[in-house]
């Protein structure tokens, strides 16, 4: 496996991990937790070393996975986890990225990750009832006391980036960018480059939906995330076929699934950006690090460029509820 260096010197593998769906949001989990901790110290066996998790997965259950897991391999393994909820009765209520419950989720999440420091803290959302100065300066506390080694933020917007990273450097960004979602690129992706922030792509094959196996006929768990998501209603995921049908075609011309040609269209991007898919299977660990092998040239680069604005995505990437905790004002 490759590595890749994020802000602030972070070394990570090229291909991470997320671990959300081992927990929730993807419908029931075929395997159990025995079956999820070998899946995800296979991971390390195959060279992933970044493994992505937050406190409201679960809530707190996936952090507990994450620590058993990688508690026997901690010294080969980066963690990031978040923090930014309002977790009240098992379940997020709002956002709260107030400084003494940063302070809080600090030590409960090391507690669950069975681990003496954080290796990446993300602010999960943007709260806009806290100055994001506030939210900075107190991470950067807790890196100065050892508790968390580098401050990350998600879903946030250039201007909200630069005023975070005025008070204490940022090390990654985590958004969603994909072939298929492509929002980052006006303005997020050129402030990073200039102040040396990594970049973290989730959903990084849309969902499952750039694997090539999803369509019009697929259905989804009541407890699946995707019932809710505009893109993937059956009209919206017959019309973005045509996406997928292509880059299936560029995978078989070149010995690769759409899958890794999706990664490896994003990899290209920058050499700072290390998607996290999330998966339950060993199989498709493997699959998705081996994207880093796939050779695209400079035309399927180009090709891949201009594709969603030529075929066109229908529907939006999350409903009017969950866009809300995107900040795009800044």
């Amino acid at each position: 496996m490759h590595t890749r260096t994020l802000g602030q010197g972070l070394e990570v593998s090229a291909i991470g991990l997320g671990c959300m769906g081992m927990s929730q949001s993807y419908g029931p989990n075929p395997g159990s937790r025995d079956d999820m901790i070998g899946v995800l110290r296979s991971a390390l066996d195959l060279g992933v070393t970044f493994f992505d998790t937050a406190e409201v997965y679960g809530p707190h259950v996936n952090e507990e996975l994450v620590g058993e897991a990688l508690a026997p391999v901690r010294d080969h393994a980066v963690i990031a986890t978040k923090f930014g909820w309002d977790i009240q009765g098992g379940a997020s209520v709002g956002l709260d990225s107030r400084p003494e419950q940063i302070r809080r989720v600090a030590e409960a999440s090391l507690a669950r990750l069975r681990t003496d420091v954080i290796d990446l803290f993300y602010q999960h959302r943007v709260d806009p009832a806290v100055p994001i100065e506030d939210v900075a300066g107190t991470v950067g506390e807790l890196v100065a006391e050892g508790k968390v080694r580098h401050f990350g933020l998600s879903e946030a917007s250039a201007a909200t980036i630069r005023r975070a990273h005025a008070v204490f450097p940022v090390t990654a960004l985590q958004s969603e960018y994909s072939l298929w979602t492509r929002d980052p690129e006006t303005e997020v992706l050129p402030t990073l480059t200039e102040l040396g922030i990594g970049f973290v792509p989730f959903s990084p094959l849309g969902k499952g939906f750039l694997t090539g196996t999803v369509d019009a006929a697929t259905s989804f768990a009541d407890d699946d995330i995707r019932r809710r998501v505009p893109r993937f209603q059956r009209e919206n995921l017959a019309a973005n076929n045509a996406l997928v049908e292509h880059v299936t075609a560029l995978a078989s011309a070149r010995g690769a699934t759409p899958g890794q040609v999706a990664l490896a269209w994003l990899l290209a991007q920058h050499p700072s950006i290390a998607p996290i898919p999330g998966t339950r299977r060993t199989e498709r660990i493997r699959e998705n690090a081996e994207a880093t092998t796939v050779a695209l040239s400079a035309d399927d680069l180009h090709d891949l460029d201009g594709l969603a604005r030529r075929v066109g995505v229908s529907g939006d990437r999350y409903n009017p509820q969950m866009m809300a905790y995107v900040d795009r004002e800044g």
